[in-house]
């Protein structure tokens, strides 16, 4: 199988070449693993797992004895299966200066990051892998930063073949886990209800001590058919007959696991009675079509939901986008006691960036009217428009363009 070239890898060797440790978390079979022995191919370092029973052992009961049996560099998989590392890990990147000594992959639950954070402060750098974008897929790492602005958007557009919506849904049903890309319609089906048995249900139990299989998938379920709409707890906790906090719990693991987004609310002092509800995205669009029984791409293509998988698609891959890239960006969603609603707000750097998604290869250009709301903040408002199916960069006016949505 060849390897797929990952964007993290950039920032990854950069933050390795100052950190004495580095942590990629991320969900099951995103390809953290794989991304760290690809990047370790010509040095002589150690891998280890935690998911082998006596080696987790060995960690639990004896660090000093582990890391005299596993030397430095070293990769170490599924870490949160051991926390008591932490503190010996620490000792050793206090004792040297070399940076990069050890490499660690794990789920971002919160104890164990709590923990991370609290012993290895200063010492690691945490880094987050999502599976495929579609530019990665595609074998496309575009040159320049995302700015939405119409000279960054026209340098993009020659590098990407044409935007084509069986192409785009084909990538949001087929979703961007390595080992389903390559998988037939059987196969992936095959794939996603063994992931979810293995991998997910023991990591809920292990993380979040959850054993009622049935209600937890009723759950996922439940999400699923909520994928880009607001959170709603009692929609929730009725179809998986539980109660709302034991919802919310449930959702805060699946976050944690790196299965679900939450998409927060912008909040402005200045401006009154804004939404305080985030909204939900499932981090692989394809595990979430497969829940939602969508069998074939063209069914949900054309089906009553392509709309929030078509806006859950643009928000995970501008997630993924800023993730990766040099500069960090904060992505929220405007929301008012009326129900005016733009989609997402990039801010980088005290700008704000509007966008609108809309599945349409035409959308009407009117949707800019609803940016007006920023003109009542004292944020800068940037460069922005409607994230859509069209085949190329349209100007709408000066600051707003139709964005084809293969450009993020």
């Amino acid at each position: 199988m060849q390897y797929i070239e990952r964007t993290l890898e950039r920032k990854f060797l950069h933050m390795n070449s100052f950190f004495k440790a580095v942590l990629v978390t991320g969900a099951r079979q995103v390809g953290k693993t794989t991304l760290l022995k690809h990047l370790a191919a010509e040095q002589n370092r150690t891998y280890v797992s935690m998911d082998h029973t006596m080696v987790r052992a060995l960690a639990k009961s004896d660090p000093v004895l582990f890391f005299q049996t596993y030397k430095p560099p070293i990769i170490i998989d599924e870490i949160q299966k051991t926390p008591e590392l932490f503190e010996q890990i620490k000792i050793m990147c206090d004792e040297s200066d070399e940076r990069g000594l050890f490499w660690l992959t794990g789920s971002q639950q919160y104890h164990m990051m709590k923990n991370i954070r609290e012993t290895l402060a200063g010492r690691i750098g945490i880094l987050e892998l999502y599976s495929l974008s579609k530019n990665e897929t595609e074998g496309l790492i575009f040159p320049n930063e995302l700015d939405f602005s119409l000279d960054c958007l026209l340098a993009r557009q020659p590098l990407v073949k044409k935007n084509d919506i069986e192409d785009v849904f084909e990538h949001i049903w087929r979703g961007g886990m390595p080992d389903a890309l390559r998988a037939d319609a059987e196969q992936r089906q095959e794939y996603f209800n063994s992931y979810i048995e293995t991998y997910l249900m023991r990591d809920v139990s292990e993380e979040g001590g959850i054993t009622d299989s049935i209600r937890f998938r009723k759950f996922l379920n439940a999400c699923a058919a909520l994928t880009a709409q607001q959170v709603n707890y009692k929609t929730l906790a009725d179809a998986a007959e539980i109660s709302q906090p034991t919802a919310k719990e449930w959702l805060r693991l699946l976050h944690g696991l790196g299965i679900i987004y939450l998409l927060q609310p912008y909040a402005n002092n200045e401006l009154k009675r804004l939404t305080k509800t985030p909204k939900l995205y499932f981090c692989d669009t394809g595990l979430c079509a497969y829940l939602s029984m969508w069998l074939t791409r063209d069914t949900l293509m054309n089906g009553a939901a392509s709309g929030h998988y078509f806006e859950n698609y643009v928000v995970i891959e501008l997630l993924k986008n800023y993730t990766y890239a040099s500069s960090k960006a904060c992505l929220t969603y405007y929301r008012d006691s009326n129900a005016k609603e733009i989609d997402i707000f990039v801010e980088e750097n005290g700008v704000i960036h509007p966008l609108e998604i809309k599945k349409s290869a035409n959308p009407d250009r009117r949707e800019i009217k609803k940016f007006e709301v920023l003109d009542r903040v004292e944020a800068v408002r940037g460069d922005g428009g409607i994230v859509c199916m069209c085949e190329e960069v349209i100007p709408i006016n000066k600051s707003n363009s139709f964005i084809p949505c293969n450009l993020i």
